[in-house]
């Protein structure tokens, strides 16, 4: 079972309750899309969370750990190693926390504006993409990752009624 944990900050406009769905939804699809499918009806309880946050707070974050010292619209900070997340089930009270999701309101509605979605839409591919990264995959490991990695990403995000993200890009 997947469990999605959100809080979102104050700039995130919308319900509580309305992050949580498109983020519960995101994650699923990326699980179900991934080589780890099996994993969302599995008897462990996987935990992700998402923290919609503003670019200050991810600014920092992404200047702590990755050396950058600017806002980025989406930081993953997994929990489990990918060779170790074939054996979950292995967990002493049945409980596994996967990662951290951090989505930057700024970056993500410019980027949004950018491209023609709504904030929403491209919160929720973002969810997704940083989902994937918490199961291990890596786009800037090699162009034939990172070709797997988006063709992953397009599948869930169809499964969900999103259109292709990169096809915009590419037009």
């Amino acid at each position: 079972m997947i469990d999605v944990a959100v809080l979102a900050g104050p700039p995130w406009a919308g319900t509580e309750e309305t992050w949580e769905a498109l983020a519960q939804g995101a994650v699923i699809a990326a699980f179900r899309h991934s080589p780890y499918g099996d994993l969302v009806d599995s008897q462990e309880t996987i935990e992700v969370s998402v923290k919609l946050a503003d670019d200050a707070e991810v600014q920092a974050l992404n200047s702590a750990y990755r050396g950058k010292d600017r806002p980025t619209n989406v930081l993953s900070f997994p929990m489990v190693q990918r060779d170790l997340l074939t054996g979950l089930s292995n967990t002493d009270d049945g409980e596994v926390l996967l990662g951290d999701i951090i989505l930057a309101h700024g970056v993500c509605t410019r980027e949004a504006a950018e491209k023609g979605a709504s904030a929403e839409v491209h919160a929720t591919h973002l969810i997704v993409h940083g989902t994937l990264h918490l199961l291990g995959f890596d786009h800037e490991e090699g162009e034939s990752e990172a070709e797997a990695m988006e063709a992953i990403e397009r599948a869930a995000l169809a499964s969900i009624g999103i259109a292709d993200p990169y096809a915009v890009e590419e037009a």
